[in-house]
């Protein structure tokens, strides 16, 4: 797939109809663990992320394993490198802090690694919503 520009280095603009379904999964994925639910008194959204991050050891695992899912998407609609390497900086960080009991589940709920990457991939490839 292209990096998101022309052969002049020209930004190409890329509709929703045209781009990949992959750009479709990973947003949903990504809205599943990082913002599928809303706390209506604080008018805040989490996700799945942190719920899993509450259940001693495998939960974190599962998580990070889900947000590789993000991370392997974007490798294969033709991510640079270094959009790669920031996505898993990202997911590390979700994973290693967030295994810390309590204050874990806490940046769990704030860093929204799989939000993060998914601005990742949209920067890349010109797409959006």
């Amino acid at each position: 797939m292209d990096s998101g520009s022309d052969e002049r280095g020209q930004p190409i603009e890329v509709s929703v109809e045209d781009e990949p379904p992959a750009m479709e999964r990973v947003r949903t994925v990504a809205r599943l663990l990082d913002e599928a639910i809303e706390l209506p008194v604080v008018n805040y959204k989490i996700g799945l992320d942190p719920i899993l991050g509450i259940l001693p050891v495998g939960g974190d695992a599962v998580s990070a394993a889900i947000s590789l899912y993000i991370v392997a998407e974007g490798a294969q609609m033709g991510a640079s490198r270094d959009t790669l390497l920031k996505m898993l900086f990202n997911v590390g960080v979700d994973a290693v802090i967030g295994s810390v009991p309590v204050l874990g589940t806490i940046v769990d709920a704030v860093w929204k690694a799989n939000e993060r990457n998914v601005a990742l991939l949209e920067e890349e490839f010109g797409a959006g919503e």
